[in-house]
C-alpha cells in the first residue's frame, strides 16, 4: 500500500461470524448484510466458504455479483477442489480474492491433518501457486499460527509469498496469544518477509477476551489488515469486534495514528441490522454498540453528563450512529437527572418541591427496577389529584 498508515478492514461476519452457534444466515440475509458492510466502508468482505454447501456457494456467488466496491473473498482449504469451488463462486466479482488456509502448528499437523511439516510446506506452496493461476489476489492463512513453531511458520510464509500470495494472515485461531507476544510475532514475520507488496494481516479470536487488544498490537507491529466481525460474533467466544477496533483507533488517535475507510456513523445501524437478521441480541454492556454504551444511571455520572457529556463519554453517540445518550432513572440516580426528566415532562420544581419528589422517587426506585414516565407523574401530588378528579 502506498499509505503506510492505512489499515485495511477485512470483515468475516458472513464466514467466521456465521460459524457462531445460532448465527447461520440464508442467502438473502447474506446479501443484505453484505450491502450494509459496503455502506459501512469495509475493504474486504469474506462472503463464505463455498465448498461447505450448495447454499453457501450460491450465497457467495450472489454477494460477488451484487457488491461492486469492496473486494469479495471466498475461503478454501489448501486443496485443489476447494480452490476451484471458491473461484467459481467469486469469479464474477469486481474485485475477487481467494483465501487459502492450512494449519501449521504441530498439534494440528499431527492430530488433525496427520501430515509432516515437509508435507505442509509443499501443500501450502502448491495450493497458493494453483490459486494464483485463477486469481491475482490471493491470501494465505496458517491456521493456529500463534501455537506454531515460529521458524517453521516463517518458512511456510516465505514459500507462499514466493508462490504468489499477496496477503499473509496470522490467525490466533484459539485466542491463545497476548498483545506483547503477538506484536513480537508480527515483527518477526516482517523481518522475514520484507516485501512491500505483501500485506501482513491479523485474525484474532476472543477466548481470553484479548482479540481487540491483540489486533491493535498487530497493527502497531506492522500489520496493515485486520480481520474482524460485526458485534464480535464468531466461533466460541467470537472474533475481534470491528466496531471496537475502529473506535479505539479514532478515540485514541494519539496512540493509534492509522486510517481506515470505515464510516463511523454506520457502525450502530450495521450492528442493529445483524442482530435483527440473526435474532441474536447484543449484550447491553457491549462496547460501542450495546444498549448501555451511552446510558447513565449513577447520579454523579448523570450530573456530569448534563453539565458536559465529555465528563463521562469519550465519544459521541452520533460518531457511531447511535441514538443520543440516555439518563436511566433508578435508585442510583440523583436530583439533577430527575429534575431534567420532569422538565421534559412539563414540571419545573423549586428546590423544596424537588426534594420532596426526590424522596418519593428513591423510595419507589428501591422497590422497582424500571421507572417509567407514568411512575414519575404519579409522584407529583397535584398531578395525582388532578387525575383522580378526572376519574
Amino acid at each position: 500500500m502506498s499509505d503506510p498508515s492505512r489499515v485495511l478492514i477485512f470483515d468475516t461476519t458472513l464466514r467466521d461470524g456465521e460459524q457462531s452457534p445460532g448465527c447461520s444466515m440464508h442467502e438473502h440475509e447474506k446479501v443484505r448484510i453484505a450491502a450494509q458492510l459496503e455502506r459501512l466502508g469495509v475493504d474486504i468482505i469474506e462472503a463464505g466458504f463455498p465448498v461447505a454447501s450448495e447454499g453457501d456457494f450460491k450465497a457467495v456467488a450472489r454477494v460477488a455479483g451484487q457488491v461492486r466496491g469492496a473486494r469479495i473473498a471466498a475461503l478454501a482449504r489448501a486443496k485443489r477442489e476447494d480452490i476451484e469451488c471458491a473461484w467459481e463462486a467469486i469469479r464474477h466479482a469486481a474485485r475477487p480474492r481467494i483465501h487459502v488456509f492450512l494449519a501449521t502448528s504441530d498439534i494440528h499437523l499431527g492430530f488433525k491433518l496427520k501430515i509432516t511439516r515437509e508435507q505442509c510446506l509443499r501443500q501450502a506452496r502448491e495450493a497458493i501457486a494453483f490459486a494464483k493461476t485463477l486469481c491475482d489476489d490471493v491470501e494465505f492463512s496458517p491456521e493456529d499460527a500463534t501455537r506454531s513453531d515460529v521458524a517453521f511458520l516463517c518458512d511456510v510464509l516465505e514459500e507462499v509469498v514466493c508462490a504468489g500470495a499477496t496477503t499473509v494472515n496470522i490467525p490466533d485461531t484459539v485466542g491463545y496469544t497476548t498483545p506483547g507476544e503477538f506484536g513480537d510475532l508480527i515483527r518477526a514475520i516482517r523481518a522475514r518477509i520484507p516485501q512491500e507488496s505483501v500485506i501482513i494481516s491479523a485474525h484474532c479470536h476472543n477466548d481470553l477476551g484479548l482479540a481487540v487488544a491483540n489486533s491493535l498490537a498487530a497493527v502497531e507491529a506492522g500489520a496493515r489488515q485486520v480481520e474482524c466481525t460485526i458485534n464480535g460474533i464468531g466461533e466460541r467466544a467470537g472474533n475481534a469486534a470491528l466496531e471496537e477496533i475502529i473506535m479505539a483507533m479514532r478515540v485514541r488517535a494519539d496512540r493509534y495514528a492509522y486510517t481506515t475507510a470505515i464510516r463511523g456513523e454506520q457502525l450502530h445501524p450495521t450492528s442493529r441490522m445483524l442482530s435483527e437478521v440473526l435474532g441474536f441480541p447484543v449484550q447491553p454492556n457491549k462496547a460501542i454498540v450495546g444498549r448501555n454504551a451511552f446510558a447513565h444511571e449513577a447520579g454523579i455520572h448523570q450530573h456530569g453528563v448534563i453539565s458536559n457529556p465529555l465528563c463521562y463519554e469519550i465519544m459521541t453517540p452520533e460518531s457511531v450512529g447511535a441514538p443520543s445518550n440516555r439518563l436511566i432513572l433508578g435508585k442510583h440516580s440523583g436530583r439533577h437527572a430527575l429534575a431534567l426528566r420532569f422538565r421534559e415532562l412539563g414540571f419545573d420544581f423549586a428546590r423544596q418541591e424537588l426534594d420532596a419528589v426526590y424522596e418519593r422517587f428513591t423510595a419507589l426506585a428501591d422497590r422497582k427496577k424500571n421507572i417509567y414516565d407514568q411512575d414519575l407523574l404519579a409522584l407529583v401530588p397535584h398531578y395525582r389529584d388532578a387525575a383522580a378528579a378526572r376519574a
